[in-house]
């Protein structure tokens, strides 16, 4: 079992960061306490799906889990095409810099490993008819 975890891009992280910090503190200032509250507890589960985000090979399956709400397994003989995207869709991923995984025949899923050429070094050892579409 390999696991890889999520990268973390600046791009997602600095902007949830301004937003609650923003309003946090305007909230500070007004001594909303209720609504400080539920801004931790927000920023708190942010912070747990975005460390929490792995892609996991086990055996001849492909896991992809982000906190309590994802966790998706795919088959890696299903995976027919992986390539670079920048989709800012929400997705299990924590950076922009991204890989879309097509497996089946409509399927797809945005991911963001941090060691991307191990991570696709693994899939091809184990279904080396996967298509990587990756440009320079």
């Amino acid at each position: 079992m390999k696991r890889f975890y999520s990268k973390i891009g600046p791009e997602v992280v600095i902007p949830i960061f301004l937003i609650f910090g923003i309003t946090g503190t305007m909230m500070v200032m007004r001594q909303t306490w209720p609504g400080i509250a539920i801004h931790v507890i927000v920023l708190i589960f942010i912070i747990h799906l975005i460390t929490t985000t792995y892609y996991q090979i086990e055996g001849r399956n492909l896991r992809i889990k982000s906190g309590f709400i994802i966790n998706k397994l795919i088959a890696i003989e299903s995976i027919r095409k992986i390539q670079k995207s920048n989709s800012v869709f929400s997705s299990p991923a924590a950076s922009l810099d991204r890989l879309e995984v097509f497996y089946n025949k409509y399927d797809s899923v945005l991911i963001s490993p941090k060691d991307k050429q191990n991570f696709l070094a693994q899939l091809l050892q184990i279904n080396p008819s996967i298509k990587i579409i990756i440009p320079d």
